[in-house]
């Protein structure tokens, strides 16, 4: 009796724990998913516990009155290992919800688009993990080398230098293919935005010209400073700070035009992120080198006047973590009266940095110019103007779907789907 009553007591302490966290997730909005994620079959669960003990980001599911649950499912990146856990079948993952669809390219095994010649690995083809972007660029780049080409024409443009597009590059040069990598932004894609000290769950990947790499749990930094060194070491050659602008096919391939140059290839290879091209202002003095749109490491504003503008966890995230730095004066500005699909912890911290002084709070208030001293503001009904030395927007990004339909690639929205 003492050990069934133990028994049902931590039982009933292990759902007011998941039932208060499902709740925050709940009242914050953050209820859909990214991308792949697990659905639960209740007449299958039997609450075994297996799927919470084999998720690495260790907070995603729980188990409530017996049942796995998804408690935080914007925690999940997909990683499927509870799928495998699960000893009774009860997981399925799948795209999208029943209330909101994640638009998905429709591609072959080989990760060809329906329009020849055209490929898409890793995040924008639905997979964010790293090992699967990796596998997936690495894939690619076979299927493009058995491609018939004449040598007039690059054998592929690469287009991203994320996980999927590092390892493209990498193989691409391994096939020894006439290969371009375009990159608007740094080494490392989404992983390069993600907030400094950040851990980065990975498992071992094989990428071409180096082997097999082993690596369970690493750093933001470390991750990015191991593959500069692969960068170094083999040679690869990565046009940085060059956006992709159009795609044209023709009758030998593709005709890739950037923000630099323009590249006649018989393959391209879409290695982009989901986000696409961040979401910018429109605003007059946008375009100054002082404007940027993720935070990268706090340190560097310190002693500054700093603004911020979005209203979501990275802007908030932001926001707090520059103020924390000595002599700094933030100011966090965002259009609607109110944060919603944000974590209570994040919004907690706004709020005592605001009620502290360290940070002044402009909610209804939208940015009109930037100059290089200053920024120029509207907050309720009146101009504001502000001195200013760094603007960080943190406004989400260009879904790239229109473009990729434009180019004639076939889309399907999945709701739900396995």
């Amino acid at each position: 009796m003492l050990a069934v009553g133990f028994y049902l007591y931590r039982q009933r302490r292990r759902d007011r724990v998941n039932l208060a966290q499902l709740k925050v997730a709940t009242e914050a909005g953050l209820t859909e998913p990214a991308s792949l994620h697990p659905l639960i079959d209740p007449a299958r669960c039997l609450g075994s516990n297996a799927c919470v003990r084999a998720c690495p980001e260790g907070d995603v599911l729980g188990v409530i009155r017996g049942k796995g649950q998804l408690i935080n499912p914007t925690h999940c990146i997909g990683h499927g290992a509870c799928r495998a856990a699960c000893p009774h079948d009860a997981i399925t993952l799948v795209f999208g919800s029943a209330t909101r669809g994640v638009d998905i390219p429709l591609l072959t095994p080989e990760f060809e688009t329906n329009v020849p010649g055209l490929f898409i690995a890793g995040e924008l083809g639905g997979m964010g993990l790293i090992r699967n972007a990796v596998e997936q660029g690495r894939q690619a780049m076979d299927a493009v080398r058995r491609l018939k080409g004449d040598g007039k024409l690059l054998d592929v443009v690469i287009v991203g230098a994320g996980p999927a597009g590092l390892a493209a590059s990498l193989a691409a040069l391994q096939h020894k293919l006439r290969a371009v990598t375009i990159e608007q932004e740094s080494l490392g894609g989404s992983v390069f935005k993600y907030p400094r000290g950040k851990i980065v769950m990975t498992q071992p990947v094989t990428l071409p010209l180096v082997g097999k790499v082993k690596m369970r749990e690493t750093s933001k930094e470390a991750l990015l400073d191991f593959w500069k060194g692969i960068e170094r070491q083999t040679g690869i050659k990565i046009n940085y700070q060059e956006r992709m602008e159009d795609i044209l096919p023709n009758t030998q391939g593709f005709t890739v035009k950037t923000t630099r140059a323009t590249y006649s290839t018989r393959a391209v290879l879409l290695a982009i992120g989901r986000r696409g091209t961040p979401r910018k202002l429109d605003v007059p003095g946008e375009d100054l080198p002082k404007v940027v749109y993720s935070l990268i490491d706090a340190e560097q504003y310190r002693d500054r006047n700093v603004l911020v503008v979005g209203g979501g966890d990275a802007a908030l995230e932001a926001a707090v973590s520059i103020a924390e730095q000595p002599g700094t004066r933030v100011t966090l500005s965002y259009r609607s009266e109110a944060f919603s699909r944000v974590k209570e912890k994040n919004r907690q911290r706004v709020d005592q940095a605001a009620a502290g002084g360290r940070l002044q709070l402009l909610l209804k208030s939208q940015v009109k110019a930037i100059t290089p001293d200053k920024v120029r503001l509207r907050h309720n009904e009146r101009e504001l103007e502000l001195a200013n030395d760094a603007v960080i927007v943190c406004a989400g990004g260009v879904l790239p779907t229109p473009f990729l339909k434009k180019v004639g690639i076939q889309i399907e929205t999945k709701y739900g789907t396995a």
